[in-house]
């Protein structure tokens, strides 16, 4: 999916990992204003193409290069 669009994830933003979750679960806490955009998308350069690339963009501000994939937990 690298280099389609730019993903949204769940996580608030805060500038480093000094605090996150260890397990997995999303970062709840920071500025939830802003949320974490990982990946990259057709417009950039290709070493911001890997999910590593970690950015942040305003919530409600959508953009043409920004989407999401939506994900469930399956429990049997």
């Amino acid at each position: 999916m690298s280099g389609n669009v730019e993903e949204w994830v769940q996580d608030c933003w805060n500038g480093d990992y000094e605090g996150a979750p260890g397990d997995g679960r999303a970062w709840e806490r920071g500025n939830c204003s802003q949320r974490v955009v990982r990946g990259g998308s057709w417009f950039d350069s290709p070493r911001n193409l890997r999910a590593a690339v970690r950015n942040w963009n305003t919530t409600g501000n959508g953009i043409y290069v920004l989407g999401f994939r939506i994900a469930r937990t399956l429990t049997p």
